[in-house]
């Protein structure tokens, strides 16, 4: 037997989707092929949250899954909606990895180093909000792009081409701001001049995280003899992954938060306890809301109920004032 594992074919796609393939072909002893599916968010350009969020690199995926061109897909869980999919369900969450934020700069800088000014890059609104609630006078750019793209954008980095300055395409910025555990997934962690610490900069939900995505026929605890597939989702998924970013969906789900809304969330088990943390910011980064919340309900339901209950202390302190929770 074959299982076909649905992927964009970006490098830290290709790369993550290959890993989690060859664990999946490990422990369910069947065979992998990666099918390649070109989504929205690979063709268009132009800002992410004017695309309508990181939804758009998901529905094509799925499409596929429902269409039966593949059986099974690999998301970064933090690109992933938080409605249900009518006839899919999130198969295994595996282990997580690094749920920090880096700083990418020229010459080894670190945040507080950065000149007054400096030109530092990203994509994401939760990202740029708290660089301008630590650093009011950086100038913030929104960019696009895959990895190595947006690192090309940083004189000097180890790894990149020897180009000279194009204004929007090479050598422009001071630094750029990138996920941890993507840097860490295509062995590009050497440039990293500093992680930032969630006190700093709170992760996006589900940050660090996979998805693996397949029918909801296929995945474990359904009625009747699991299949090798189910078996080895079941055997894949790390519970405390699992439980962690349920809470922090949730916390989006109770905000009706859209995919350009600044919030971020993380939650981690640390004995018989569920910890949970949250922020809201205004985009420009002058007000911020933060709350946390722990629980001894370590059940999926308890996760969600945890989430529920932070974000209803977000709202009390006024997070839906400081910033559009809705937009996407």
């Amino acid at each position: 037997m074959t299982v076909r594992i649905g992927t964009r074919a970006s490098k830290l796609a290709l790369t993550q989707s290959q890993q989690a393939a060859d664990q999946l072909a490990a422990v369910g002893g069947f065979s992998v092929e990666l099918v390649h599916i070109k989504t929205e968010g690979d063709v268009r350009t132009g800002s992410l949250s004017q695309m309508g969020g990181t939804g758009v690199f998901v529905a094509a995926l799925r499409e596929a899954l429902l269409a039966d061109a593949c059986d099974a897909a690999v998301h970064s869980l933090k690109d992933l909606p938080t409605g249900a999919a009518p006839g899919l369900t999130i198969g295994a969450t595996p282990k997580r990895v690094d749920v920090r934020d880096v700083l990418c700069a020229r010459d080894g800088l670190k945040l507080a180093d950065l000149p007054e000014g400096a030109k530092v890059g990203t994509g994401s609104p939760r990202r740029a909000a708290q660089l301008r609630a630590a650093r009011p006078d950086l100038d913030v750019v929104d960019i696009r792009g895959n990895v190595d793209t947006r690192l090309g954008r940083v004189p000097g980095l180890a790894g990149n081409a020897p180009e000279a300055l194009v204004p929007g395409k090479s050598g422009d910025l001071d630094a750029v701001v990138l996920a941890a555990a993507g840097l860490e997934r295509i062995n590009r962690l050497d440039v990293v001049t500093e992680f930032f610490e969630t006190d700093v900069m709170l992760p996006a939900p589900g940050q660090g995280s996979l998805a693996i995505e397949c029918r909801t026929a296929d995945a474990p605890g359904q009625p009747g003899p699991a299949g090798a597939l189910a078996q080895a989702l079941a055997a894949l998924n790390d519970e405390d992954t699992r439980l962690a970013v349920t809470a922090e969906r949730a916390v989006l789900a109770r905000l009706e938060a859209g995919c350009a809304a600044p919030v971020g969330a993380y939650a981690y088990r640390k004995g018989s306890m569920l910890h949970l943390e949250a922020i809201v910011c205004a985009v420009d980064g002058t007000k911020t809301v933060r709350e946390k919340k722990a629980t001894d309900g370590l059940t999926e339901v308890g996760a969600t109920l945890l989430g529920i209950e932070v974000a209803e202390l977000l709202l009390a302190a006024g997070a839906a004032e400081i910033t559009d929770l809705a937009a996407s």
